[in-house]
């Protein structure tokens, strides 16, 4: 059973940001699998490095279009990705100096901010975007 599934509450109705949105519920899943499984630090690290590269990835896209667009509340969704960034930089270097070490906690912190960020904050910029005709 996966951890996360994708459901149908989290479309923002933008093909290409809900694919995106689902590639990260399916990387949550692998951290989640990876934990589960027994894998040591190292591995667990990689699959969290993984996310967090493909999560900066994602934050640039969305950002660029609301960019592109005009959307009135960049400046807050941007600072919403840029605390998020730094929580999960600041995580991977604890894990990687020993300070931390991975948990059910970690993936728990990571799903519920993702589920959120999906239902609260993107699902603001979806009417704007779409209709910029962005679809």
């Amino acid at each position: 059973m996966a951890y996360i599934e994708w459901q149908p509450e989290f479309s923002v109705g933008i093909p290409s940001i809900d694919q995106q949105h689902q590639q990260l519920v399916k990387m949550l899943n692998e951290l989640y699998e990876a934990m589960h499984g027994g894998q040591g630090q190292a591995a667990l690290g990689k699959v969290l490095t993984g996310l967090a590269q493909y999560c900066a990835s994602h934050f640039a896209n969305e950002e660029r279009l609301m960019t592109q667009h005009g959307y009135p509340d960049l400046a807050a969704h941007k600072e919403i990705h840029a605390k998020m960034t730094a929580k999960v930089n600041g995580l991977m270097q604890d894990l990687k100096s020993g300070k931390a070490q991975m948990s059910l906690s970690v993936a728990t912190f990571l799903k519920d901010w993702l589920t959120k960020h999906i239902q609260q904050t993107d699902m603001k910029y979806s009417p704007f975007l779409k209709g910029k005709g962005v679809n």
